[in-house]
């Protein structure tokens, strides 16, 4: 997969969610990349744009990772 390759799916506010979301997809099929900007890695945080993690799927990934993320929103919002 070349970045050229990537569009995002989403941006979530804090790595660890976002690493859930990435697991997801995994479980799906769907091959999938987190972006945050570098001091957010290093310093943990969910505040403003440090905690912002980009996930990135293939073109050709997206629309079925659009409908899991409305599934996977769906029943987080349920609980």
């Amino acid at each position: 997969m070349t970045e050229s390759n990537l569009e995002l799916l989403t941006e979530i506010q804090g790595r660890w969610q976002a690493d859930i979301i990435k697991g997801y997809l995994a479980l799906h099929g769907i091959d999938s990349h987190l972006v945050q900007e570098a001091i957010g890695q290093l310093i943990p945080t969910n505040l403003d744009v440090f905690g912002r993690v980009g996930i990135f799927v293939a073109i050709e990934d997206l629309e079925p990772a659009l409908k899991l993320m409305e599934t996977y929103f769906n029943n987080t919002e349920a609980e």
